[in-house]
């Protein structure tokens, strides 16, 4: 446990972006997840709605700096792909 002021402040500001951190993140699972759940029950209108969610969340993770640019291009193309593949 820290003992100056400054870094107590520090812990409970971690404390709170952290939560907030986790929040992006796992919204973003999720909204992945489900897409690819609609894609393999082949429903390409929930599969085009999950797509735009899942692609909102990667953008918020990217712009919060929870995961790297590459990554959520890599993440956003797959996806794309996956529904394009679909039709």
């Amino acid at each position: 446990m820290p003992n100056i002021k400054s870094a107590k402040k520090r812990v409970r500001g971690s404390a709170k972006k952290e939560v907030v951190n986790n929040n992006i993140s796992a919204s973003m699972k999720t909204a992945i997840k489900n897409f690819e759940k609609s894609v393999k029950a082949n429903d390409k209108d929930q599969a085009s709605n999950n797509l735009n969610i899942a692609i909102q969340r990667i953008d918020k993770a990217r712009s919060a700096g929870l995961i790297h640019l590459n990554k959520a291009a890599r993440l956003k193309s797959r996806l794309t792909k996956a529904k394009n593949e679909m039709e």
